[in-house]
């Protein structure tokens, strides 16, 4: 019996390491024996994704819970969703899924009253729902519509036309588009977009070749794409990006240049009006803002006046006024100065004399009304503890609509008509979720303390009543980075977690995210990342100190940067989770700017390109972190998801990552927990993923959760 103890729990397939690639960073020699994976097309790729998959599918198939979780999340997630309708010329459009189709649908309606009819259905463009709308955009009037359409979850989009009256699909058709803005001109004659230039090798999305020189053309409707006009392009700078917009009053076309994902633009202008000929090529763009200092995020306009929502100065942020016929900074008037606590998250304006502003209060929205000429607060709209995640109305509007969700509320959509003065907001539409009584439930923010001291905030919601006794499996999901707030969200999956496994699910608020503004967002970053996994780990800490759960109860999930934030906790704190699921993750520190577009990550994380970053980076890289933990202790649990259209975050990453954890960790004989990847195909790093998919994945993921923690179905 003794000699079945030292073999290892699972087989992992054999994997080929090329111990002759080895890359030298300032004098250091780092060895990349799974490079070879680099490479999506090859042979060996394939059979290598083939044989995890091999492995991966039969266990989780196996899991007793897996169907019933399964058929639980089609039954619960059978409900009804909708976006907020929105005006556009004469009509009104909104988005509604009946519940279990693919992707949303496009509806419209003469008036709020009238009978809607299907306007735009993605779920006819693909047999199996992997073509997604991304991204679209009306003329002025209404009149005219251009959508993106994006295959299999890539990033890279091909944009149609409509004629809206009688939906009739127009010739015109733009490719190499990525990243875009979609600006029409007021006079409805074309629309301003983001391409890049052609390259070698494919572009659907399995590529890894990277992203640079993007440029804003400006496309007139009717006429073929080689005709568009070249507006910006900034040859010497190729990380740049520059999306344009055109103002309320059709009279500006403001472009906005960013270079990787800080909140800081540049911000130049050019007024139309000028423009004798039309827009028939480069524009004469006045450089305004010619730095990346700030953020300048524009608002509105009244004239040469504009409002900027901006964090110059002020990192919770604050609205100002710059008159474009005086721009000196010095004439700069602030019209609503920055919160001591909480974050402006966005601004609109509405029926020309009024800001509709969001608050963000200690990861809980709020929602007030400003008055656009002085920037005085008029009332605080009514509103629930949890988040804002939809809102329309336009300057020419007078009425907006605002959605509402919380962990426990799907959605309740108002409609506020502001000519009706005293009124208060009306609940337009509340969608409940048959099957699931919210009233059973908690949701309690507590706040802990970091390994430094920092107060983090953290959700915790839970069924009332339950005993803190540290026997609750808990799920503990974070984030933390690119400035990106972690907000109250519905979740059906992690619901059924809580609902049927018992579980206790927490969102913990770390740094790096935007909850607290810029401040937060850099107290994540470049070389105090540490900082995040500090905070996570922390998080768990909490939740056995309080007797929520133990650390073999934990599982820890995160996607994309939250990917990094779980494999890097994994490495240094492998005996404080029992399971670990890490999807769509950025696992080798030392080569993601090499990417598609991940050279605009390193304004978050920095690059190995220079010697003091590396340092910082080689530190926590995932990739370059495994090791066998001391004292018998093992690994937890651990699956990785990736995707083959994922390229945000190519999939290498992740196959370098399972290939190294289970050359190193998977032959030790202690490791009896699983350590295993799943590769999708047809999906990519997660916007637009139709239904079937989304289904497909929380039941894998629930599966081998309930599988690796013992947990069984409560009815």
């Amino acid at each position: 019996m003794d000699n079945m103890k030292q073999t290892p729990t699972f087989r992992y397939p054999e994997t080929f390491r090329d111990e002759s690639a080895v890359d030298d960073y300032h004098g250091v020699k780092v060895a990349d024996p799974y490079r070879w994976l680099e490479d999506p097309d090859s042979d060996k790729t394939k059979a290598f994704v083939e044989a995890q998959n091999n492995l991966t599918m039969p266990f989780l198939e196996q899991c007793p819970v897996r169907k019933l979780f399964k058929d639980r999340m089609t039954e619960l997630y059978d409900y009804p969703k909708y976006s907020c309708h929105f005006k556009k010329g004469k009509r009104y459009f909104y988005f509604y899924n009946s519940g279990l189709q693919n992707q949303r649908v496009m509806y419209v309606q003469d008036s709020l009253d009238d009978e809607p009819r299907v306007f735009l259905d993605p779920n006819t463009f693909s047999e199996d729902g992997t073509v997604a709308l991304r991204g679209y955009a009306f003329t002025e009037d209404g009149e005219y519509f251009a959508y993106g359409l994006s295959n299999s979850g890539s990033d890279w989009v091909t944009i149609k036309f409509l004629k809206v009256c009688n939906q009739e699909e127009l010739p015109d058709v733009l490719e190499r588009v990525k990243f875009s803005c979609m600006s029409w001109t007021h006079d409805g004659v074309g629309m301003f977009y983001n391409r890049y230039p052609q390259q070698e090798g494919k572009s659907d999305g399995t590529e890894t070749s990277t992203n640079l020189h993007q440029k804003l053309y400006y496309h007139v409707l009717g006429t073929d794409q080689s005709k568009d006009v070249l507006c910006a392009e900034f040859p010497d700078n190729p990380k740049w990006m520059g999306g344009a917009t055109v103002s309320d009053d059709g009279r500006y076309a403001l472009l906005s240049i960013s270079e990787g994902c800080d909140p800081v633009n540049r911000l130049w202008y050019c007024d139309l009006h000028k423009q004798p000929n039309g827009i028939n090529g480069i524009l004469p763009w006045e450089k305004l803002i010619d730095n990346f200092d700030a953020e300048y995020d524009y608002i509105t306009n009244e004239g040469t006046v504009f409002t900027f929502k901006t964090n110059r100065n002020a990192p919770k942020y604050k609205l100002i006024n710059i008159d474009f016929s005086d721009p000196v900074e010095s004439r700069w008037k602030e019209l609503v100065p920055e919160h001591e606590k909480d974050v402006l998250e966005w601004v609109a304006c509405v029926h020309s004399k009024f800001l509709v502003v969001c608050y963000l209060h200690d990861v809980k929205n709020v929602l007030q009304l400003h008055d656009l000429a002085t920037g005085r607060l008029i009332k605080t709209l009514p509103l629930d503890v949890g988040s804002i995640v939809g809102y329309s109305g336009q300057k020419k509007d007078s009425e907006i609509f605002y959605q509402f969700t919380s962990f426990l509320s799907p959605g309740i959509i108002y409609h506020y008509d502001l000519t009706k003065g005293t009124e208060e907001p009306k609940v337009f539409r509340e969608v409940t979720v048959k099957g699931f009584d919210p009233s059973d439930y908690q949701t309690v923010q507590e706040f802990y303390t970091s390994k430094d001291g920092t107060q983090i905030p953290m959700f915790i919601i839970h069924k009332k009543g339950i005993i803190l006794d540290g026997s609750h499996p808990a799920f503990l999901y974070g984030y933390g980075g690119f400035n990106i707030s972690i907000t109250p969200s519905y979740s059906v999956s992690r619901l059924i977690f809580v609902r049927h496994l018992g579980g206790i699910l927490t969102i913990a608020n770390i740094r790096g995210g935007g909850e607290y503004g810029e401040t937060w967002h850099k107290a994540g970053c470049l070389g105090k990342k540490q900082n995040c996994f500090d905070d996570f780990q922390y998080a768990a800490e909490f939740l056995i100190k309080k007797g929520y759960s133990s650390s073999q109860n934990i599982t820890i999930n995160g996607g994309s940067n939250g990917g990094l934030l779980v494999a890097a906790c994994a490495n240094q704190r492998p005996d404080l989770f029992g399971c670990a699921i890490a999807q769509v993750g950025v696992m080798d520190m030392l080569k993601f700017h090499k990417f598609t577009i991940g050279h605009a990550w390193t304004t978050d994380y920095g690059c190995s390109d220079k010697k003091e970053q590396f340092e910082w980076l080689y530190k926590y890289s995932p990739l370059h972190n495994i090791k066998v933990p001391d004292d018998g202790k093992q690994y937890p649990s651990t699956l990785l998801l990736t995707a083959d259209h994922d390229d945000r975050v190519v999939p290498l990453h992740s196959l370098k990552f399972i290939a190294t954890l289970q050359q190193v960790v998977g032959q030790s004989p202690k490791q009896h927990n699983p350590l295993f990847i799943h590769v999708d195909t047809k999906a990519g790093h997660g916007a637009g993923k139709p239904t079937t998919k989304v289904i497909e994945e929380v039941s894998d993921m629930f599966a081998f959760i309930a599988q690796c923690l013992n947990l069984s179905w409560i009815e």
